[in-house]
């Protein structure tokens, strides 16, 4: 090792040489100077003082082979010495370029036999490879991983270290690294490479995470059946009779309650971890799903009574093995007739087989682990489809449990890709006709289910498909008029607010329903006690509006700036935000709703009010835009002469420059007011408000 760590050394002082060469010999003299410079440098930091204490000086007693140097060479001085560098550097450049070529020829013969899995032989070129070329990374990374593959967990370490000599940042380095210290059991080191990613490179900390949680995992898994082995060789009786009811439940060919009895006493044994590790060191498992009564129960082929009983028996003791227990819920979701039966499972005929199994959904939905686990395991179209066909049909308060279940798996990105494609069939579909078709028996599963479908609207695609659904649109009309006639405000607030989410995607079946939508949302303005609800009305209008002049022209018609008038009078900083926005919307189409709007407030003091209080960009952007628009009406300059608006717009014109929107509308309502009544300029010059005025002119350009 210390002479291969002497030849790098050698080979990258040989480098430095060559380029140092380079630049001595270059036509540019500045280039010259600094490479001299270098030279300084490089011999200063070679020239220390000899440290050897042993006399190593020996006589060549061969002459023949000390190097042949001519007279005229000799003579020639420092060109012919600086000369035979050149080649020298040369030739070794041309000699790395070779080795180069050769050695990724063998990395990609590698590569292939790795993606064949054939590992030995992919060593083989690997190392084959370093041969040509001892400091290539990606040959020693490569092996590495190969390595692992084998089993050969040091040798694989030993690798990433010769990687990280010769990269220190290398990510690929720490990643199996920290893979093999963790096939070692070496808890603490697997951890450190795995931190050291995210050190790196900050923006791997997501994919760090995830190693880490297996380190923890794979810990816990280890000290659990170590402390569960030492509880058995004890010989304490819940440790031991768990085997023993396993090896009673393996007896194939008994009547389903023979095996009722016997998983209902296990059930009871298993309660605690030691129980739950010996169930899986017993390969508790494999021995129920291996069974062919159990199979024939679970997989729904005979549906008598007892065998009803067997399943929910099965399914119960699932849930208990695996609650707290990261290893079991793993070991469980590996069984093939588990994946299959709990997805059927979930729409069973009979109420207590489908109680359980949404119970022991439920405990994987809870948790990142478990829901990554349902995820890469079962089919989430049809588990979707089944959740929704027991939402759909209210039994028992199942139908909770099922859109607790949706809703927790709706903020995984992993299930909104999953569930891409059959979209329409699994969600759309279903949850339209649930909203068309509310009643007092199902509007308690409502807020959970909207809110679920409103964590899948955050996946861009599943946003656009809802999004230009014309049955979806449809549907939220009349929902939302059900809900305005009996009062359903718990349903109303989710809803609304999902449909102001998917309005930030624009489409034309969206802007087809904006006049009905708009007047749904205006009736719930007049009707509504309710803080929430208004907020979210008033967002739906603010939202919707700006896409359809039809609305508009129709709100106005209907008194909508008296409405929000009122609004912007509350306290409510979200309801001020939209209200100000529709008021604009508003006021920016329409000449009577500027009338209106200064009907009685002539020296516009709402406004001013916004201009003056809010430190929200939004509010008092939106206020400065909305002024300069009444500002249109003759007279309602004369009417602010004295009040302080000039102030007030003058110090959103000069104001942060990062709030670019608001400065421009704030000049462009005093360019208004002193166009509209000149007399305005004495204040704004007294002010100094001209300077500012033309230091905004940019923003309009």
């Amino acid at each position: 090792m210390e002479k291969l760590a002497d030849c790098e050394s050698f080979l990258k002082n040989v480098e430095t040489i060559s380029e140092l060469l380079k630049d001595l010999n270059s036509c540019d003299v500045e280039v010259q100077q600094k490479a001299m410079e270098k030279v300084d440098c490089y011999i200063a930091a070679l020239d220390e003082p000899c440290r050897t204490k042993v006399n190593k000086t020996t006589i060549n007693t061969n002459p023949s082979l000390q190097p042949s140097m001519s007279p005229q060479m000799l003579n020639e001085g420092p060109e012919s010495f600086m000369n035979i560098m050149e080649r020298d550097a040369e030739e070794r450049r041309m000699s790395r370029i070779a080795k180069e070529k050769r050695a990724n020829a063998l990395k990609d013969k590698g590569n292939e036999a790795y993606a064949q899995e054939d590992y030995e032989t992919a060593v083989k070129y690997y190392t084959d490879g370093l041969a040509e070329l001892r400091d290539m990374q990606t040959l020693y990374t490569n092996r590495a991983q190969a390595y692992i593959k084998l089993g050969k967990y040091k040798e694989a370490i030993c690798d990433c270290e010769w990687a990280l000599k010769c990269n220190d940042s290398c990510i690929k380095a720490y990643v199996h690294m920290g893979k093999a210290y963790l096939e070692l059991k070496k808890y603490s080191e697997s951890r450190n490479c795995f931190q050291k990613i995210v050190e790196i490179e900050p923006g791997r900390q997501k994919m760090a995470k995830e190693y880490l949680i297996q380190v923890d995992l794979e810990e816990n898994r280890v000290c659990q059946e170590m402390h569960a082995r030492q509880e058995f060789d004890k010989g304490e009786r819940n440790a031991t009779i768990v085997p023993q009811l396993l090896e009673k439940l393996s007896i194939p060919g008994q009547m389903p309650l023979y095996y009722c009895g016997g998983l209902e006493i296990l059930s009871q044994t298993v309660t605690e971890c030691t129980g739950q590790t010996l169930f899986r060191l017993n390969n508790g498992f494999s021995i129920i799903s291996s069974n062919d009564t159990v199979r024939s129960c679970l997989l729904q082929k005979t549906k008598d009574p007892d065998s009803q009983a067997l399943c929910v028996s099965v399914l119960k003791l699932w849930t208990i093995v695996c609650s707290g227990n990261d290893e079991n819920q793993k070991m469980l979701m590996s069984c093939p007739v588990s994946r299959q039966s709990i997805v059927d499972l979930v729409k069973s005929e009979h109420v207590a087989v489908r109680r359980e199994c949404l119970a022991l959904l439920c405990l994987f939905s809870e948790l990142p682990y478990g829901r990554c686990l349902v995820i890469d395991n079962l089919n989430m179209d049809m588990l979707v489809r089944n959740l929704m066909a027991c939402i759909s049909k209210p039994q028992q308060q199942q139908e909770t449990t099922a859109s607790n279940i949706l809703e927790n798996f709706a903020g995984e990105n992993k299930f909104c890709i999953q569930l891409r494609n059959g979209l329409n069939d699994s969600v759309i579909g279903p949850f339209t006709a649930i909203l068309t078709n509310m009643n007092n028996s199902n509007r308690h599963v409502l807020p959970a289910l909207i809110s679920a479908v409103g964590c899948l609207a955050q996946d861009s695609v599943i946003l656009r498909n809802l999004a230009h659904n014309p049955e979806c649109w449809k549907a939220f009309l009349v929902a939302t008029k059900h809900c305005s006639t009996y009062g359903y405000k718990e349903i109303l607030y989710p809803m609304l607010g999902l449909i102001i989410n998917l309005y930030s995607t624009t489409s034309s079946v969206s802007q087809e329903h904006a006049v009905s939508l708009c007047d749904c949302c205006l009736a719930l303005l007049r009707n509504s006690d309710d803080g929430g609800v208004l907020t979210r009305a008033t967002g739906v209008l603010s939202t919707v509006l700006p896409h359809s002049s039809e609305a508009v022209q129709n709100l106005i018609q209907q008194d909508v700036v008296q409405s929000m008038r009122w609004l912007l009078k509350g306290t409510v900083q979200t309801a001020t935000r939209y209200a100000i926005k529709t008021l604009t919307v508003c006021t920016a189409a329409s000449h009577l709703a500027r009338e209106e709007l200064v009907k009685s407030d002539k020296k516009m003091s709402l406004l001013r009010h916004l201009l003056r209080s809010s430190s929200d960009e939004m509010v008092s952007g939106n206020a400065a835009l909305c002024l300069a628009h009444c500002l249109e009406l003759e007279g309602i300059a004369s009417n602010l002469l004295g009040t302080d608006i000039v102030l007030l717009l003058l110090r959103h014109a000069a104001g942060d420059a990062k709030r670019t929107a608001v400065q421009k509308n704030a000049a462009f309502a005093l360019g208004k007011l002193c166009r509209s009544d000149p007399r305005h300029m004495s204040k704004l010059r007294e002010l100094h408000g001209i300077e500012i005025l033309h230091s905004c002119v940019k923003l309009f350009t």
